[in-house]
């Protein structure tokens, strides 16, 4: 299983890359593996302003529809458009072109309170 050590990660299985105070957020190569095929990705919260936890979006895949949580705080800046027409570039490339917004994010200490690599390999293979 891929788990980049540059990312922090959540409990939820999406990870987060940041670049200053701008953060790029995914899902995990363990998540969409467990997902399956993807077929659909739904993210209706451009320009939004939400709190750690929150559902930002939903992604579906052949077996079931899943929620989408913030890892951190931020304001929805960009939804990577390329998932639209191809989803499976999440299956393909979790934590390239398969990622999936862009956050402006509030709190960067809060990136502190994710997992680190090593952590997040934990959970999954338990």
């Amino acid at each position: 299983m891929n788990v980049p050590a540059d990312l922090h990660y959540t409990n939820d299985h999406e990870w987060i890359r940041i670049n200053g105070n701008i953060a790029t957020v995914g899902i995990s190569d363990f998540a969409q593996s467990e997902l399956g095929d993807i077929v659909f990705v739904e993210i209706e919260t451009l320009g939004e302003q939400l709190e750690k936890g929150q559902v930002f979006g939903t992604i579906e895949a052949v077996k079931t529809v899943s929620d989408l949580f913030m890892p951190v705080s931020g304001k929805v800046l960009q939804i990577n458009d390329k998932i639209n027409e191809s989803p499976d570039l999440i299956n393909k490339e979790p934590y390239g072109e398969g990622w999936l917004i862009s956050v402006e994010v509030d709190d960067p200490g809060q990136v502190q309170e994710l997992l680190d690599a090593a952590a997040y390999k934990g959970l999954i293979s338990a």
